[in-house]
């Protein structure tokens, strides 16, 4: 699995870079997004918080999620506009740029949601650890319990991919669920054996 992993991620041009959602670029692996839709199925949340936009494919391929189970609404952060003009329009998804830990913007995130909400976060911008970090310590409370806080492309920095990268988001993640016991890993979401979010799959306890 480790050498189809290497072989998957190595040809980026052929795979995750060339895989589209209704002709929209995501950048994703296919196997973490069907767990997706399996989480929202499961748990219809009415807000879904994505840090990292890029082209916005995948804040179209939640919002179309949230259009089959009839439920939710996705606020979508990135530091700078992409191409806006590339950008998939959906009554379910409001685009909003800045770092996705200023003050302001998480504050903007906090405000948005209604009493009563389901809320789930998807870690997809910076992957350094230290951003993560902030990520992670911005976001978990807004997370209800029984739901997902993901934390994307724990992978990296040798896990097995990008041994290079230095300290990201599964180091990250690691130091976060050391001190937060609220969280746990969902090791069920890997039954693909294939994803690219390795011990990132961090479900609020009941």
């Amino acid at each position: 699995m480790r050498d189809f992993h290497l072989l998957y991620f190595s040809s980026s041009k052929r795979t995750f870079r060339n895989t589209f959602w209704l002709g929209h670029q995501t950048a994703k692996c296919p196997l973490d997004m069907w767990v997706y839709q399996e989480i929202i199925a499961e748990r219809r949340p009415d807000l879904i918080v994505e840090c990292g936009t890029f082209f916005g494919g995948t804040a179209y391929f939640l919002a179309s999620m949230c259009d089959m189970v009839d439920n939710g609404r996705v606020i979508t952060i990135d530091v700078r506009e992409r191409q806006p003009h590339r950008r998939p329009q959906h009554p379910r998804i409001e685009y909003r740029t800045g770092s996705s830990t200023a003050p302001e913007i998480v504050a903007g995130v906090r405000e948005s949601i209604e009493p009563g909400n389901r809320v789930m976060v998807i870690l997809d911008s910076d992957h350094r650890k230290h951003h993560v970090m902030g990520e992670l310590e911005a976001y978990a409370p807004l997370v209800t319990p029984g739901d997902y806080l993901i934390v994307e492309d724990t992978n990296i920095n040798g896990n097995p991919v990008m041994p290079e990268f230095g300290d990201g988001p599964k180091e990250a993640v690691e130091e976060f669920i050391a001190g937060h016991d609220e969280f746990v890993v969902d090791e069920g979401a890997e039954k693909f054996f294939m994803t690219f979010n390795p011990g990132g799959y961090l479900r609020r306890r009941e």
